[in-house]
């Protein structure tokens, strides 16, 4: 009976390492490498745990990282990258990878880290990513990505930084997302992303650190709740469409450094309560239809470096 178990074992195990190399082979195949980095490196005569950019788990040398950043390479990725079920790292930013995203990495229930950023990805972001429950970190910027910020996002309740800027993408963002306690930062500028936001979204987003919204067509009001992200330290949401005035309860975000609003429909006055943001550095208010005078609270700034008005 031992020997029957261990046998099994060993097959199945046998089976594992032979799929994370096949898979390994078949990605190295669909890419072109310009300056032959895997090409000598990434071959059978030597363990795949050896390869450029890959790294294995201790017990199992099952493939745990891929991480190929800035190398240049060229082409698509392939489906079986979905069986790599051990995969806890994938970051392949600064390549020149195109097409779709696979739905299959919606299979890598261990993923933590998802880096394609800087890439040339088309299409829409899969639905199944929602299914990285594991994921601390998704970072899909700077890519030809088109449709709706699918809500399925929401699910991911580890999640840190999700970050989708500088894409194509459209509709409105999903008010789940704004429930991710987890959340630190979140860039989603340089889309064409419309609604409103939500007069709750910072009820649930106490350790968010950054907001980055700026550049989309956002309309409606600032919310006065925005204080509940009290931690923010960067607010973007300029040359949008927002509307209304400024809301004093900014002026209790005292842990803001970076502020821009300008480029938006934004009237009135600035108020007052700004001057208490003591740490902040950067004020951009240019392009709105501000009136009155220039409170004599921004005096307060000391930490100010740059300021448009």
């Amino acid at each position: 009976m031992f020997f029957h178990c261990f046998m099994v074992t060993y097959t199945v195990t046998t089976r594992n390492l032979t799929t994370d190399q096949s898979v390994l082979l078949e990605f190295k195949h669909q890419i072109n490498d310009p300056h032959g980095i895997l090409v000598d490196n990434w071959t059978t005569s030597h363990s795949f745990c050896n390869w450029t950019g890959v790294t294995c788990g201790a017990k199992h040398k099952r493939i745990k990282a891929l991480n190929l950043p800035n190398m240049n390479l060229i082409g698509t990725i392939p489906p079986e990258l979905g069986n790599l079920s051990f995969l806890a790292s994938l970051n392949l930013s600064g390549n020149g990878f195109h097409g779709d995203l696979p739905v299959e990495l919606g299979q890598l229930s261990r993923l933590k880290l998802v880096d394609l950023s800087s890439n040339f990805f088309t299409g829409e972001i899969p639905s199944s990513f929602g299914r990285l429950n594991q994921v601390s970190d998704l970072v899909l910027s700077n890519n030809n990505l088109t449709g709706a910020i699918p809500p399925e996002i929401s699910n991911l309740l580890n999640m840190r930084t999700l970050d989708l800027a500088s894409n194509k993408l459209s509709g409105s963002i999903p008010s789940s997302i704004y429930n991710i306690s987890s959340l630190r930062m979140v860039s989603l500028s340089f889309n064409g992303l419309s609604g409103k936001m939500p007069d709750n979204m910072c009820h649930h987003l106490p350790n968010l650190e950054a907001l980055y919204l700026g550049t989309n067509e956002l309309s409606g009001q600032i919310p006065t709740t925005i204080n509940e992200c009290k931690n923010l330290q960067v607010l973007a949401l300029d040359y949008n469409q927002l509307s209304g005035s400024i809301p004093r309860s900014i002026g209790n975000l005292t842990a803001l450094t970076e502020l821009y609003l300008g480029g938006n429909n934004l009237e009135g006055e600035i108020p007052w309560e700004i001057g208490n943001l003591l740490n902040l550095e950067i004020f951009f208010a240019l392009d709105m239809r501000l009136t009155g005078l220039i409170p004599t609270s921004i005096g307060n700034l000391t930490n100010l470096k740059e300021i448009s008005l």
